[in-house]
């Protein structure tokens, strides 16, 4: 890596986090100020606003707004450049358009994979708390505590039956196991409460007690009574209780386990939790395109300075936050394909990428 290399990945790098800085302090100034009455009249506490919402809330958004920083960060620093003829005496020193356009992809690869880390394991986590503020603090919406009269299929042929469960103990009552081979039962278990262990290694844990046990074996019936058994049944709390932005809670491994575990029940409506798995794949290569548009737009010296180039790139990259949030109502309303609603963004503006990369000065 030359020493032009270094010189133009510290100028991207420095202006992207200054530009998130200046950007994110300017949001939650805003976001402070329009809550204001609401923190004070649902009396949040302090430490609760600053370590449990805003703590939470920056890298959340910055996160979010990452592609409008990129955009931001490359228009800046690559029209000063250009404003001081540097640009000019690199293309005179003999280096091409393509060498000049390597430093930037260095530069993306660095924001691609700390943005995919940071979407895919820690912003999931540190969702939980933040949105649990917002329900409580902000919208004064409490997330569901029980359920009643819930089924589902926890695997192929199993169906579970709860008359009502409690979200806080984990706890359901009057539950029901009914297991079928070729669509006919082969056994029922009942028991009068089942309670998850949050506490064990293994996951999917139950703690059944007064259970009865009927197994059908041809024209016999063995019926086995137990006061309390551990059971592993595939399901967990959070299958029955369903949370508002729930998806956003989810590390990737845990969002993955998820719509795999509710397809093979033949559960609909997972667009939403696919399209944000999906979405968490994409997201970080818009690094890479929005960084060659910025570079095409601003590579050249204009008699204006980088206002123009400033503010065409704030329209694409608004227009690319726009079309992220069009295409996923699109998959969640019209049936559009998850993997092409989160993808669609990146495609389009590839196409715009390729073609001002090709018009940029040589």
């Amino acid at each position: 890596m030359k020493r032009i290399d270094r010189y133009i990945i510290a100028k991207f790098l420095g202006t992207y986090f200054f530009s998130i800085v200046l950007i994110i302090s300017i949001g939650v100034v805003f976001d402070f100020n329009e809550n204001i009455d609401r923190f004070t009249e649902s009396q949040a506490p302090w430490r609760a606003i600053i370590v449990d919402y805003y703590l939470n809330f920056i890298p959340y958004y910055a996160n979010l707004f990452s592609a409008l920083f990129v955009f931001i960060s490359v228009i800046f620093f690559t029209s000063k450049l250009a404003d001081h003829s540097e640009i000019i005496a690199m293309i005179s020193a003999g280096i091409s358009r393509r060498r000049l356009l390597v430093p930037y992809m260095v530069s993306s690869v660095i924001i691609a994979a700390m943005t995919f880390y940071l979407g895919a394991e820690v912003i999931p986590r540190s969702s939980v708390k933040r949105l649990a503020f917002e329900n409580q603090y902000k919208k004064r919406e409490k997330n569901p505590t029980y359920a009643e009269k819930v089924q589902l299929q926890v695997e192929p042929g199993v169906i579970a039956y709860m008359e009502h469960f409690d979200g806080k103990s984990k706890t359901g009552i009057h539950f029901s196991l009914d297991k079928f081979e070729d669509k006919k039962l082969v056994s029922h278990l009942s028991a009068n409460t089942a309670c998850y262990d949050t506490l064990s290694d293994v996951r999917y844990q139950w703690h059944l007690r007064d259970v009865t046990i009927r197994e059908l074996r041809g024209m016999r019936e063995v019926i086995t009574h137990y006061d309390l058994r551990d059971s592993v049944i595939r399901m967990e709390p959070r299958d029955f209780l369903f949370i508002r932005n729930q998806q956003e809670t989810m590390t990737n491994a845990e969002l993955k386990d998820y719509i795999e575990k509710q397809r093979n029940r033949g559960s609909g409506n997972l667009s939403i939790f696919e399209v944000e798995y999906y979405k968490r794949f994409a997201s970080p290569f818009a690094a890479f395109i929005l960084s060659t548009i910025g570079m095409s737009l601003s590579s050249r010296k204009r008699k204006g300075g980088m206002g123009l180039a400033l503010g065409i790139g704030i329209a694409l990259s608004a227009t690319y936050i726009l079309l992220q949030g069009i295409s996923a109502t699109f998959s969640t309303n019209a049936g559009m394909h998850p993997a092409l609603a989160a993808w669609m963004p990146n495609i389009l503006y590839s196409i715009i990428a390729i073609w001002l990369y090709k018009r940029a000065p040589t």
